[in-house]
């Protein structure tokens, strides 16, 4: 099994590259997707997080309401720090699981928004790092979101720089191009993780 921890900034594509990675061939474990899931209603995580900030963050059906809690969290970095200290430690156990399930011979992707700001990238054979200018991050969250300029460059700036994750990568790929670029250097990237997954691996002599 090749574990690989695929990161980058909001904004820079991470989805549309994990999405041509499945297509290829590889299972993917969604942090995020997880992070939404032990936070659901009746959860001991979404308890934890009304707990920490209290009932104005749970919506009207006692479900968590995203929005207002990223408007409290993104703005200030210990609260958004008490957030990821709660969920942090569930989507670690659930992804863990998932990992486990999966063929011997996988490759293995991990969709890890926070990969560089938590230090896990030693926690990967590969790390792959999604990369595009702040300007196409802003233009996209704006435009494609419909973020306000303000709120998006707030969620831009609790997050690591992009030098920041850069340095962890193995492996860049540059989302500042049109989607047929994309998929070429997906397909790329591919067939470099399978030459991964399939070379020997080190074993002690005997």
């Amino acid at each position: 099994m090749l574990k690989v921890g695929l990161t980058g900034g909001i904004g820079a594509g991470k989805s549309e590259v994990s999405r041509l990675l499945v297509e290829c061939g590889a299972v993917l474990i969604d942090a995020d997707r997880i992070a939404r899931e032990v936070v659901a209603p009746g959860t001991p995580g979404l308890a934890a997080v009304a707990e920490a900030f209290g009932e104005e963050v749970l919506a009207a059906d006692g479900s968590l309401d995203r929005p207002r809690l990223g408007s409290i969290v993104f703005a200030d970095a210990a609260k958004l720090a008490t957030l990821n200290s709660i969920v942090h430690p569930l989507v670690g156990a659930r992804s863990r699981e998932l990992e486990e399930a999966a063929a011997e011979d996988a490759v293995v992707v991990h969709d890890v928004p926070l990969l560089t700001e938590n230090g896990l990238a030693p926690l990967y054979d590969v790390v792959i790092v999604v990369d595009a200018s702040p300007e196409t991050q802003l233009d996209r969250l704006v435009g494609l979101r419909g973020m306000t300029e303000e709120d998006a460059r707030a969620r831009m700036a609790a997050q690591a720089t992009r030098e920041q994750r850069r340095e962890v990568a193995d492996i860049v790929i540059d989302n500042d191009v049109p989607l047929e670029d994309l998929e070429r250097r997906v397909k790329d990237v591919w067939a470099e993780l399978e030459r991964r997954s399939q070379a020997p691996r080190t074993s002690p002599q005997e």
